[in-house]
Formats: structure tokens, sequence, C-alpha cells
């Protein structure tokens, strides 16, 4: 475990709430529909690149360890890997879209709804329930290497991409490689901070 973590006791539960808040902070942003229409759709860029982190983070390391762990694991998992699959569709068809575009504020808006009851269910059950069932320790390793695999990790949607391991995580470096590639040629923001700094 990372030392920080060590000395905080921050644990992936923490980790993964955090992304949440970030994503609602977001979400907040853009249902104002104030901006500029390069901001909102540079807005939505830092949006799905979260949210892909995020969802293939739990999908590698905290969706294995609830199997283990509770007794309905597997079909509490299941359930939330649909959940990121119908996602994933959704945001594969904001990616191209423009703001001007008709369907922009539509799926912004299916999403926005579709992801806040995810993270309700999540943080009402899958969460509680895992630091009841698995020892601190180990959901303290745990944010560690999601933290760590978010530098890696994909930022861009792959509806058919494996969901399940081990193929996603033989699946997940090679492609997060090739997204961060095509983020940079083409100067696109994948966090708040990113965002900011163009302001700036």
């Amino acid at each position: 475990m990372s030392n920080a973590q060590a000395a905080t006791g921050q644990d992936v539960v923490d980790i993964l709430t955090a992304d949440h808040h970030e994503i609602e902070a977001i979400f907040g942003e853009l249902e104002t529909g104030q901006g500029t229409a390069e901001h909102r759709r540079r807005l939505a860029d830092v949006l799905i690149a979260e949210l892909v982190r995020h969802a293939v983070a739990e999908e590698m390391y905290v969706y294995p360890t609830a199997r283990r762990a509770l007794p309905d694991g597997d079909q509490l998992t299941e359930h939330e890997i649909a959940e990121h699959a119908a996602a994933e569709r959704t945001l594969k068809e904001l990616e191209p879209l423009e703001p001007s575009d008709v369907r922009f504020a539509p799926l912004i808006s299916h999403l926005t709804k579709s992801i806040r009851h995810h993270v309700k269910e999540e943080e009402a059950e899958l969460f509680p329930r895992l630091r009841a069932a698995v020892a601190h320790e180990e959901l303290v390793e745990l944010a560690d290497r999601v933290q760590a695999a978010k530098r890696h990790l994909p930022t861009r949607p792959h509806p058919g991409a494996p969901d399940h391991p081990p193929a996603n995580r033989l699946f997940n470096p090679g492609t997060g490689l090739v997204d961060r590639i095509r983020d940079t040629l083409s100067g696109r923001p994948t966090t708040m901070a990113e965002l900011h700094d163009d302001q700036g």
C-alpha cells in the first residue's frame, strides 16, 4: 500500500466515493447548460474519461473481491457490470457529438440519471457490505491498486471490450495506451485538472 494511504487509512471505498463526487460535479456543471460549446464538449470528454476509468477499475479489482467476499457476490456484480455496459454504450454515442447536436443534451440527461442510480446503489449496498466483509488492510491495498491502474486504463468507451478477469486485465493496458496517445495528439482533456490548465 502507498505511504499516503497507509497514513490516512483511505480504502478503496473512499477512492471510489471521491470519484463519484467528482463525476457528480461534472454532471452538475453540464446540467446548467452554461459555458461555451467548446467548454461543454471538453467537459463531456473529461466525464467520459472519468467514467470509463472508474468502471474499468471496479471491474478489474473491486468486483472480483465482491464476488469472493459476499454470498450473493456473483449476482450483485453481474448487475453492476450490466449497468456499466449500458452506460458505456451511451458514452460511445456521446463521444463524437458536439453540444449543438440535438442528441447531446438528451444523452447527457440519460447518462446523468442512470449513473446517479448506479452510484446510489453502490454507496447504499455494495460499499457498506464490502467494508463489513473484507479486512480494512485489503481494502486499503485495493485502493492502491485502483489508483495505480487508473494511470494506464482506457479513457474512451470500448463497449465490446471484455469486462471480466482475466481477459480485461490483458486487454485494458494496451487499449489504455492507445487511448492516451490519441488524447495527447488531439489535445483531449481527461481530468478536471487538465481542463482547468487549458482555461488558465
